[in-house]
């Protein structure tokens, strides 16, 4: 069976090939030049096309069996009928899990900023498209689901049930994993009903980039698959407590007033604010534990310690209050460090290792 299987793989990989080959020739790409891009977190892969004319695009490559295509394609003509910038859609076959999408080059936001880029005109045109966005009456008009207490709580089990057992050294008892879910739903359930407009659900640095066009289009929009309607809260938060770059507080109150200097803030945005923050964080150490455990990317585990701060101050709100005392109380030493990352081995049994990830997960 395992020789079967290892010659099943190249063989997968090598039809696979020929597909993105076929796909690239009907579109009138056939002589063009296919080169890799650095992956990350999701399953999706992309590569960067070199025509001799000159044109330029990508291939993004969707496996379906883990993934679907057509949301992606679904909010990437939804964002650009709203006059923001997400790739446009070139060619698809939706079918084989293959677009050509526009390539927006080399200017992330997170190569700028590590190379020295002053970080407040990125962050403002950042929340500048928020803004824009949140504004729109159409904003929310597309086939996306809604940011309900279903994806929330999926993400949260990420948290219960892959960091938990791994920084504890032990598995979690039922009843404590019962009663924090329980909390959490509480925590959430006025959150998720919120339809304010669409949310798109990863807006960090890492998934912006700085075109050259007028407004808040300069702003490259990427990874947007996984948008929902929600709260108008979800984005501008991810932003301005993301997992993986420091933002300095005066720097994010100053970005946040902005914000609100367009919509005004009152006590249901603060609220929800707050709440989604300990999810989002939360689901975070979750994710990043099972990159370490599962996929074997522990390189996710340095920024762990940034996103426990985060989650703790999330946690130490009004809201959170009752999470926060079951956690102090039945889950002591929550926010420890993980054990090191060669012991990967020792800890994989204490976690749902092997497992598919849901469909509407979303990558940090």
């Amino acid at each position: 069976m395992t020789a079967a299987l290892d010659m099943a793989a190249p063989a997968h990989a090598a039809d696979r090939a020929a597909e993105r080959r076929a796909a690239l020739a009907r579109w009138g790409w056939g002589a063009a030049a296919l080169v890799p891009l650095p992956g990350d977190a999701s399953h999706r892969r992309y590569f960067r096309l070199a025509d001799p004319s000159g044109r330029r695009a990508l291939l993004m490559d969707v496996p379906l069996e883990l993934e679907p295509i057509q949301p992606f394609l679904t909010l990437a003509r939804h964002l650009g009928r709203l006059g923001l910038s997400a790739p446009q859609i070139l060619a698809e076959d939706a079918d084989l899990g293959l677009a050509l999408i526009e390539d927006f080059g080399e200017a992330t936001y997170t190569r700028l900023l590590d190379g020295g880029a002053d970080p407040q005109p990125l962050y403002e045109r950042a929340v500048d498209v928020l803004i824009a966005l949140h504004a729109d009456p159409h904003a929310a008009e597309v086939d996306a689901p809604p940011f309900d207490l279903a994806p929330l709580m999926v993400e949260v089990h990420l948290f219960v049930d892959w960091y938990l057992p791994v920084v504890l050294r032990r598995p979690l008892d039922a009843g404590v994993r019962r009663d924090l879910l329980a909390l959490w739903v509480d925590l959430l359930s006025g959150t998720a009903e919120r339809r304010d407009t669409l949310a798109l659900a990863d807006y960090h640095v890492d998934n912006l980039m700085v075109l050259d066009r007028p407004g808040v289009a300069s702003v490259g929009l990427l990874d947007f698959q996984d948008g929902m309607i929600g709260s108008r809260a979800y984005d501008l938060m991810s932003l301005l407590e993301d997992a993986r770059r420091d933002v300095p507080a005066d720097h994010a109150h100053a970005l946040r007033t902005r914000y609100h200097t367009s919509h005004p803030c009152d006590a249901a945005f603060e609220d929800d604010y707050a709440r989604l923050a300990v999810q989002r964080h939360a689901k975070v150490a979750g994710i990043f534990t099972r990159l370490w455990l599962r996929d074997g990317k522990p390189a996710y585990l340095a920024h762990i310690p940034r996103v426990l701060r985060l989650l703790k101050a999330a946690l130490a709100l009004p809201p959170a209050a009752a999470l926060a005392h079951c956690l102090a109380s039945h889950c002591a030493g929550w926010d420890a460090p993980l054990p090191p990352a060669a012991e990967a081995g020792r800890w994989r049994g204490l976690t749902p290792a092997g497992t598919p990830p849901p469909r509407q997960e979303p990558p940090p």
